[in-house]
């Protein structure tokens, strides 16, 4: 069993802080409904990778806006940071867009539409009477 490292502690709870701060204390009005995906810490706490994603519509240009309002926000949200969670150096924080969900939906979306072709291509078989020709017997 993988022994639970610092950095991966370090990393859930910067995670659970930030999607708290970020939806209660950033009164920004262009920042939209972001929520943390993870939190990726250093080996040497310096920084943290921060991945976000947003809810509802997320062009390239709204994506790109919700970062630069996040970047903006970085040193606020660090301080913030510093009073809830004992520790020595609070990392410097970096914002990504994470993709991961956007293409796990498009992904879902085209297994569904193979499963619904590959049915109704089924349908469309057992209607055919089976006449003996080619191509309409039982299948292997």
């Amino acid at each position: 069993m993988r022994e639970f490292k610092r950095t991966d502690r370090v990393a859930d709870q910067l995670q659970k802080e930030l999607a708290v701060l970020i939806q209660r204390e950033v009164k920004d009005p262009r920042l939209g409904m972001v929520t943390v995906s993870g939190v990726e810490v250093s080996r040497d706490l310096g920084y943290a990778d921060v991945h976000v994603t947003l809810l509802g519509e997320d062009t390239p240009e709204r994506i790109k806006e919700n970062l630069k309002v996040l970047k903006q926000a970085a040193g606020f949200l660090r301080g913030q940071i510093a009073r809830r969670i004992k520790l020595r150096h609070v990392p410097e924080l970096r914002f990504h867009y994470d993709e991961s969900v956007v293409r796990g939906q498009r992904l879902s979306s085209l297994i569904e539409e193979a499963v619904s072709s590959d049915r109704a291509r089924h349908d469309d078989d057992a209607d055919t009477p089976d006449d003996g020709s080619p191509g309409h017997g039982e299948r292997d």
